[in-house]
């Protein structure tokens, strides 16, 4: 195929997944299911007739599609909302899906009659929560939950896929050399999680210092320069042995909880960088599907996922959850809102590669077990939150990581001079950590007046014009004392 037509396809496709997003807001369909529809009807089987086959292609578009699906995912997560929830989630995250890789294993066992290395594999496949799909359907839905619900649900959909490649990648290699014993994935899960961590940590401090101080003449480059370090922290983590996509998640939540240079624009980007990968990640993976294949395993994908739904989740979510003695409903509603998506199919892709035996069986069940799943609990899940009692009354959400100085009618301009011994000098507006309620609305210089930003830098006798909020007079009067910073006088009484 020529550019030109390669590029018209994309485009329509693409044009027709967002106006799909309409459809699903109208009619409470997942608009992930939406965006695979298109895949497939463009697919080979279907009227769009476009042949893809090359799984290698799908899985590497949808590594990066997962890469950038996270760490948006991260500089959404505030902070102080999943500290009360950190270790849950974190327990949940891990121990709820090697429980369910085990149970599934099971029912693989007892109802397709599958060896326990390949009952295994496909309970690792399908044991992770999906962060796309759970952010996509949580937010778009507008579903707000009590008992501190959401931010546990999210904080375990973003960090269970570690585990879950570790354990798809461990054990289709058990799989092609059985002699090998489970045991040796311990120590190499220890490594890569501790390594993930690290790498994580370091890569998030990195991106705050070079984002605060690189001082780019451009603002557009900022996002830029965020989107290249989240590919270099996904790949020097798994180069070294860590798990990097551990890694882009925790680095995602350090930036998203500093203040940082045009931090707004930052976080829209990667808002649309999440859908452009959740779009193109789906349609890949519906275009890969043959769905006439479907029919033969639909008896064997319609059990095991509701084996999946109905008792694999709700059993590692009481196993996982059990020791925090939260209340039936709680449990059931995460059990509930655990939504497979484009994860299990990415993770599928694997054992394809891997020359697996029995992997296009493989990979068609669980094609088949994501589409039950993100049907019926992505479509049911604001009903089942009603029904058990969970649901709150939420409107609105503030979005606490954008900084809104506290001002008001009552506030007061003031002027001010920075003289050449202050504290204040070479510093920038987003390093000078000043009090909330102060908001510096201009600076005049001698070659004229600067509207501020985060990065802008301060400079000897720079004058500034203040607003202030009342409750902030005392905390800018100590300023002037600490810094050196001269006041010139109300101009607003």
């Amino acid at each position: 195929m020529t550019t030109e037509p390669l590029l018209l396809i994309i485009g329509l496709l693409l044009a027709i997944s967002v106006a799909a997003t309409r459809a699903s807001n109208r009619f409470g369909v997942p608009a992930l299911i939406l965006f695979m529809a298109v895949g497939m009807l463009a697919g080979s089987d279907g009227p769009g007739g476009i042949a893809f086959t090359d799984a290698g292609v799908a899985q590497l578009i949808g590594v990066i599609a997962l890469i950038y699906i996270l760490f948006s995912g991260g500089l959404d997560s505030d902070r102080q909302i999943i500290k009360p929830v950190l270790t849950e989630g974190l327990i949940l995250a891990n121990v709820g899906v090697l429980v369910s890789t085990v149970i599934v294993a099971v029912g693989a066992r007892l109802m397709l009659g599958f060896d326990w290395p390949l009952a295994l594999l496909l309970g690792a496949i399908v044991s992770s929560t999906d962060a796309a799909a759970v952010f996509s359907v949580m937010r778009t839905r507008g579903i707000h939950l009590k008992h501190w619900l959401e931010p546990l649900i999210e904080l375990e959909s973003g960090s269970n896929d570690p585990i879950a490649v570790f354990l798809t990648v461990g054990l289709t290699n058990l799989v092609i050399n059985p002699q090998e014993s489970l045991l040796t994935l311990i120590p190499s899960f220890i490594m890569q999680m501790t390594l993930g961590v690290a790498g994580g940590y370091a890569f998030g401090r990195l991106m705050i210092w070079v984002v605060n101080r690189i001082r780019l003449q451009q603002e557009g480059l900022y996002v830029v320069l965020t989107m290249a370090l989240t590919l270099l922290t996904y790949g020097f983590t798994a180069i070294i042995g860590g798990n990097g996509f551990l890694a882009v998640y925790l680095a995602g939540i350090i930036l998203g909880n500093a203040n940082i240079v045009h931090k707004r624009s930052i976080l829209r980007f990667h808002d649309g960088v999440a859908w452009l990968s959740q779009i193109a990640m789906f349609l890949i993976l519906g275009l890969l599907v043959f769905p006439s294949q479907l029919p033969a395993v639909a008896g064997q994908g319609l059990a095991m996922a509701l084996w999946l739904v109905f008792v694999a989740r709700p059993v590692s979510v009481i196993i996982a959850l059990g020791w925090r003695r939260r209340s039936l409903p709680q449990l059931l509603m995460v059990a509930w809102a655990g939504l497979r998506g484009a994860v299990p199919i990415v993770l599928a892709t694997f054992p394809l590669l891997a020359g697996v035996p029995d992997a296009p069986l493989l990979f068609n069940l669980v094609f088949f077990i994501v589409l039950i799943s993100v049907l019926v609990q992505g479509i049911s899940i604001s009903w089942v939150a009603r029904r058990l009692g969970v649901m709150t009354d939420q409107t609105e959400v503030i979005d606490s990581h954008l900084f809104v100085p506290e001002v008001s009618g009552a506030s007061q301009i003031l002027e001010a001079q920075i003289p050449p011994d202050s504290a204040l000098v070479g510093k920038s507006l987003i390093d000078a950590d000043l009090p909330r309620g102060l908001l510096v609305v201009q600076i005049q210089r001698a070659d004229g007046y600067i509207i501020p930003n985060g990065s802008t830098v301060f400079a000897p006798n720079d004058r500034l014009v203040l607003l202030v909020a009342p409750t902030a007079m005392p905390a800018v009067t100590e300023l002037c004392a600490s810094c050196s910073l001269n006041p010139i006088g109300s101009l607003l009484k």
